[in-house]
């Protein structure tokens, strides 16, 4: 028997139908010979399966739904929702309840992932791991000084939704007088803002993911050179970026990066596929490796970052997919 595959995209964030993208790109890498897979699109509380040319209604007391040839249940859910509420562990907390096994880890990891301030703090317990100093701003609290910003941070810096992805609500600040406003967009994404340190160098991101049988696995590494002021939504979707798969950085280097991804996916408990974005600082062959971002659903579709590191790996989509179902299932 065939299992039945739920890939949940959408969401309520900014990044709605870039999931859907993912979602796309999902279903065409799943094993058809292993299971049937249905895209089931979430936005504000209204949740629909397509189901072959029909629209179903997905009844949320058991994530059922009924088609025109009777009702029909999912095995496994395939969470590609980038932003709320598929990478924040509220879905992930729907799923616990009902008892049904998904691709992501569990409701306390995908929380702190996705809350950028939070995960920083947590990953500073850690020594040798370095990450950037940021000031962390809430809806309703006064702003800080921009002096006082300036003092701590330096000029330019980043101002980003403190929960969001896609580079939505970002801002890269060169003069003191851009922090309200920026401040004020970012608050559009999230009611919270991160004012992040900005760190000069080498932009890199590593694929990492759960085997079946436990071991985890890292991907080979892809480096991002952009002509924009930084690797904004611009360059992610439109292809004003260069993304070089493996990166051009020494060997010795790249065995770090992908050494402290697995630290970072088993100290924080993950599961499926995650990706980690990093900075490259200082003199080439020993640079420090500065923790950038993580992403719980990185994006999927044929041209993202991770299929094109599978590829690289001389890996199928295909594979990996099934190892990360049959990893919860068996």
């Amino acid at each position: 028997m065939k299992r039945t595959i739920a890939i949940v995209a959408g969401g309520d964030s900014s990044e709605h139908d870039v999931s859907l993208r993912s979602a796309e790109g999902i279903l065409s890498f799943m094993d058809t010979e292993k299971y049937n897979c249905y895209v089931v699109e979430v936005k504000s509380g209204n949740w629909k399966v397509h189901y072959g040319n029909e629209l179903c209604h997905i009844d949320r007391n058991d994530f059922s739904f009924t088609a025109t040839d009777g009702r029909h249940e999912f095995d496994f859910a395939y969470i590609t929702i980038h932003g709320t509420p598929g990478e924040d562990g509220i879905m992930q907390g729907y799923f616990d309840l009902i008892g049904l096994p998904y691709s992501t880890g569990g409701v306390l990891v995908e929380s702190l992932t996705f809350n950028k301030f939070a995960l920083n703090n947590f990953l500073r317990n850690y020594p040798d791991l370095h990450l950037s100093d940021s000031i962390l701003i809430r809806r309703g609290q006064p702003i800080p000084a921009e002096e006082e910003v300036v003092a701590r941070l330096g000029l330019p810096c980043f101002v980003k939704p403190n929960a969001g992805g896609s580079s939505f609500g970002v801002t890269k600040v060169k003069r003191a007088d851009a922090l309200r406003a920026a401040i004020e967009k970012a608050m559009t994404e999230s009611d919270e803002v991160m004012i992040e340190r900005m760190m000069s160098g080498t932009e890199i991101t590593c694929g990492c993911y759960k085997r079946a049988n436990g071991d985890i696995t890292t991907l080979p590494i892809t480096e991002v050179v952009t002509s924009q002021e930084f690797f904004d939504y611009d360059a992610k979707y439109n292809g004003k970026v260069d993304e070089i798969t493996p990166a051009r950085i020494a060997p010795e280097t790249a065995e770090r990066v992908s050494a402290t991804t697995r630290r970072i996916y088993e100290l924080l408990g993950c599961y499926g596929i995650i990706r980690i974005d990093y900075i490259l600082t200082g003199e080439k062959g020993n640079e420090q490796v500065n923790v950038l971002e993580i992403n719980t659903t990185p994006g999927m579709t044929a041209t993202s970052f991770i299929p094109q590191q599978v590829r690289a790996a001389s890996l199928d989509m295909k594979d990996v997919l099934s190892e990360i179902i049959e990893g919860k299932l068996q």
